[in-house]
């Protein structure tokens, strides 16, 4: 029941996008259409578990015996960083079609604060009075991709919706009407927060 909970808050209460604003530039930049969006979260879903698992780990049982926690953050960023090669690498020979159309936002998962971000907090919950074991810190992780991808899906279909809309002012068009739809989004998202 725990997991459950832990999978609940990561997705709807403390989503990184829209609660704790961790994740911002793809979340705007690829969230136009719905492919893409799905597409992208899906792929941060996978490195932020993937990283989660293997940085987790890696604190544990190198880091801290040999007391170099100070190196989390420049080992966190190469962890982070060999996983999106290796998924990029993946992606260009597997699903090209997928791989052009994120272009060079694939890259930008790389210095995504979100993923990077849910890595420290599981090592923080770790050490603090939480105490996340390794499992709910891999719930923790599937929790965050999945509200990640759950944003970016709804604002990716509210910019589509938006986008074919002839009424809507020319002024307000494109960045503005998204930023306009996320802060709405983000106040709903908030309303989650007497859930658990």
């Amino acid at each position: 029941m725990e997991l459950f909970f832990i999978l609940i808050g990561a997705t709807l209460i403390n989503n990184y996008v829209l609660v704790q604003f961790l994740g911002m530039c793809p979340f705007f930049g690829v969230s136009k259409k719905t492919e893409t969006a799905l597409g992208m979260g899906l792929s941060v879903m996978f490195v932020m578990t993937l990283a989660s698992a293997i940085t987790f780990l890696f604190y544990v049982y190198v880091l801290k015996p040999l007391k170099i926690e100070y190196l989390q953050t420049v080992s966190f960023i190469l962890i982070i960083a060999s996983i999106v090669q290796f998924i990029e690498v993946f992606m260009k020979k597997m699903f090209k079609v997928l791989y052009s159309m994120l272009g060079v936002y694939l890259p930008l998962i790389t210095v995504n604060c979100a993923i990077f971000g849910v890595t420290l907090i599981n090592i923080q919950k770790k050490y603090s009075l939480e105490n996340y074991s390794f499992l709910e810190s891999i719930v923790n992780s599937i929790g965050a991709g999945a509200g990640f991808t759950l944003a970016m899906l709804l604002l990716a279909g509210i910019r589509e919706k938006y986008d074919n809309n002839p009424d809507v002012p020319e002024v307000f068009k494109g960045f503005p009407l998204a930023l306009f739809s996320a802060g709405l989004m983000s106040i709903a998202f908030m309303g989650f927060m007497g859930l658990i």
